[in-house]
């Protein structure tokens, strides 16, 4: 399923009110150019897209090449139009999966920067969260369980949608020429 337009409320609407029981829901399972596509429809917009593909090369250079991110905040709301204001980043929780040999101490150990929210908000405009799919079954449950709940609401407590894309070195290449080709038409 494709990510859905906002609905009335600024926001991805949640499941399909015309299934609401069907399979496809929130998060919705897009590539990093659909997900471009869909929400580069502003300068500041093309600017947190641009950091947030660095921001995923990073996470390739440092060894992170399988899992997915779950993605929300203001940036998947149509913030523009509800509070009149752009978006100031991106929210990201990276599900991932370590490489053989490698654990989760010696990754951060070689790379703290990448686990460091402040850098990575500075440096890419993410509010950077990570789950380790190798973590224990109950910790990874109640992780997934957290960020589903807390990323299924605004704060005023209504249900609300987000995005779930793979991390793909191919699609972010897609993604990038997708947005190299908006600065052309700028």
């Amino acid at each position: 399923m494709s990510i859905p337009r906002w609905n009335k409320g600024g926001v991805l609407p949640p499941v399909d009110s015309n299934a609401p029981t069907a399979p496809e829901r929130s998060p919705y399972k897009a590539q990093a150019g659909d997900f471009i596509h869909r929400f580069a429809v502003s300068a500041k917009r093309q600017q947190i897209l641009r950091q947030w593909l660095d921001y995923r090369a990073a996470l390739y250079e440092a060894g992170i090449t399988k899992g997915f991110q779950w993605l929300d905040g203001s940036f998947l709301e149509e913030i523009e139009l509800t509070e009149k204001r752009d978006p100031n980043d991106i929210d990201c929780v990276t599900f991932f999966q370590l490489g053989e040999g490698v654990t989760e101490e010696s990754l951060v150990a070689e790379h703290p920067e990448l686990f460091s929210r402040d850098f990575i908000k500075r440096k890419f405009n993410v509010d950077a969260y990570y789950v380790n799919q190798a973590w224990p079954g109950r910790s990874l449950i109640e992780n997934s369980a957290y960020w589903y709940s807390l990323w299924s609401h605004r704060r005023d407590l209504s249900w609300k949608g987000f995005v779930q894309i793979e991390l793909d070195l191919a699609d972010d290449g897609i993604g990038k020429r997708i947005l190299d080709s908006l600065d052309e038409e700028i």
